[in-house]
């Protein structure tokens, strides 16, 4: 397809993405994450929120943000910062690749985290609701 030109550019496939990002179930802030689908969450204003760490890019006022729990791939519909917590410590991203032309995609960041539960933490979204794609990477 002529429009997904854009989507080529990102480091690996975003094809499961595109294919889950239309059916993405609602979601609010402190959702369970479950591995091979997509949400969409209803964002809330970012001082409105207990993050367990603060982000580690402080978000500016009037943006938005949620928390939720999961692990591995996240991809995002639209800008803003994802930061992953476990064990109480903000875990650095294996991987990152952002493109702008690709619809409904903006990007893509990859975690590598030990057993157990995580916290995903999203902030800076410039609007009220953001699709997240969980997924094992390519």
């Amino acid at each position: 397809m002529a429009g997904n030109a854009g989507c080529d550019a990102f480091k690996w496939p975003v094809t499961r993405e595109q294919a889950l990002f239309p059916a993405a179930p609602p979601a609010q802030s402190g959702a369970d994450l479950t591995v091979g689908q997509a949400m969409d969450f209803a964002l809330v204003a970012v001082d409105a929120i207990s993050f367990e760490v603060p982000p580690q890019h402080a978000p500016a006022a009037g943006t938005f943000g949620a928390t939720a729990s999961g692990e591995l791939q996240f991809s995002l519909s639209d800008e803003a910062w994802i930061d992953v917590v476990q064990d109480g410590h903000a875990v650095k991203s294996t991987g990152f690749s952002g493109v702008k032309t690709c619809p409904g995609i903006r990007k893509s960041v990859r975690f590598k985290l030990s057993a157990g539960p995580a916290t995903v933490q999203f902030s800076g979204a410039k609007k009220a609701d953001l699709k997240v794609a969980v997924l094992t990477p390519e």
